[in-house]
């Protein structure tokens, strides 16, 4: 069985940043257990499985470990393999996931993203000593939805962050945001830890997106806003919240294209 697979870096414009993703194109599902041992072996942070024709795809996500619920740079790539290579010429496809119908719609340079709105609300004392205690500094605010978010004084606060991945894979949430205002050449930085996911830091993470741009257009009191990943990759993003939809816009890249034997 062959397989066409494709490598893109996504949520950057530039080869070797932003967030690698592998995206499988298969002609019927794959069991859960041959997808894995797929995207173990790709080692990308996430593979994403497409079924399907005509701008109407299936999707799925795996990182090394585990599935997922929802995963926005390998959307991004998908949405950029289909309409690159699989139906040049498409500008807009949509796929079935655990998380509902999402949109991957190409403007101009940017694929943007129609995903759902994830608001974040305080979490308990408990919570947030477990949080301050996983990053080693005290946070202004901590909050959670499917991700804790830890919210901290200055963006130079989250390039700095080093947390006890230990202690963040023991929160009772996906995975640990960090982030700031910036004021700099964005709205807003963070970084993003799923070490129980398999994925210690995630260079360039859109499904957080869903959590942190809300909470930020509120703050900020304006409904599109443009933030930086400060990972060690890079990535850059925009954002715009509608109701309980967040539209996540950015660039992408083909590195790779060609078969995995099965």
């Amino acid at each position: 069985m062959r397989i066409p697979y494709f490598h893109v870096d996504a949520f950057t414009a530039e080869r070797f940043r932003g967030n690698a993703a592998g995206v499988c194109l298969l002609d019927r599902p794959l069991d859960e257990a041959t997808m894995l041992a797929v995207a173990a072996e790709n080692r990308h942070p996430e593979t994403a499985f497409l079924v399907g024709r005509d701008g109407e795809y299936s999707i799925r996500w795996f990182t090394p470990t585990v599935e997922v619920d929802l995963c926005g740079h390998a959307t991004l790539a998908a949405g950029l393999v289909v309409c690159e290579r699989v139906e040049p010429g498409r500008e807009r496809v949509t796929f079935a996931s655990a998380s509902g119908r999402l949109t991957v719609e190409r403007r101009g340079e940017l694929y943007v993203l129609d995903f759902p709105a994830r608001r974040p609300s305080p979490v308990g004392a408990a919570e947030k000593a477990a949080v301050a205690a996983a990053l080693g500094v005290e946070p202004i605010e901590v909050l959670g939805a499917r991700d804790a978010v830890a919210v901290v004084a200055a963006a130079d606060e989250v390039r700095r962050a080093s947390p006890d991945l230990e202690r963040v894979a023991a929160l009772p949430r996906f995975a640990l945001s960090v982030t700031a205002r910036d004021g700099e050449d964005a709205d807003y930085v963070y970084r993003f830890f799923a070490p129980a996911q398999g994925v210690p830091e995630d260079p360039a993470t859109g499904s957080t997106q869903s959590t942190l741009a809300p909470y930020w257009s509120e703050r900020l009191g304006r409904a599109s806003l443009r933030s930086r990943q400060l990972s060690a990759r890079g990535a850059e993003f925009t954002t715009t919240v509608a109701g309980d939809r967040v539209e996540i816009g950015g660039r992408g890249v083909l590195y790779l294209e060609g078969l995995i034997e099965l």
